[in-house]
């Protein structure tokens, strides 16, 4: 469907981690335990066009919470609570999915952006119908982990 889609989200992942952020990237072929039990959240932007799709970050809520901390340059004790950092993971996620909408633009792929999402819990999976394609890549960020999922459906 997007033959470099691996190149695009580690591309885009390591422009918003380490320009925004301050993060070092480094993709691996790790994959994310989420169901140890510990909170941890999916931030999600789909795009619609050409290819239609769906973005999801995944972060335990530790992590969340340092990624809203350096994004909006505020120390923890200064993050009020679960709606603040469901803002600045939305964010985070409509940044990740701008970057590679913008690299399907350039390819004759228009697409739109829809609002972002969060899913909150300790022990959840998404999954797609049968009719998506579905890829899945992790991300050390510094001593922590960052997984993303894309999800698409040729038009």
């Amino acid at each position: 469907m997007i033959e470099d889609l691996e190149q695009l989200v580690s591309s885009a992942v390591t422009e918003v981690m380490t320009t925004m952020m301050s993060f070092k990237v480094q993709p691996t072929k790790e994959a994310i335990n989420f169901s140890t039990g510990e909170g941890h959240l999916a931030s999600a932007v789909g795009f619609i066009g050409k290819t239609t799709g769906v973005v999801y970050l995944y972060a335990s809520n530790r992590f969340a919470r340092l990624m809203t901390s350096r994004l909006l340059g505020l120390e923890d004790a200064e993050i009020e609570g679960d709606e603040m950092v469901n803002d600045a993971m939305g964010e985070m996620a409509n940044m990740v999915v701008g970057h590679i909408k913008s690299r399907l633009v350039d390819r004759g792929m228009a697409c739109v952006l829809t609002i972002p999402s969060i899913v909150r819990g300790s022990n959840f999976s998404i999954e797609p119908v049968s009719s998506a394609e579905r890829r899945v890549y992790f991300f050390n960020c510094d001593q922590d982990r960052l997984g993303v999922e894309v999800m698409l459906k040729h038009s």
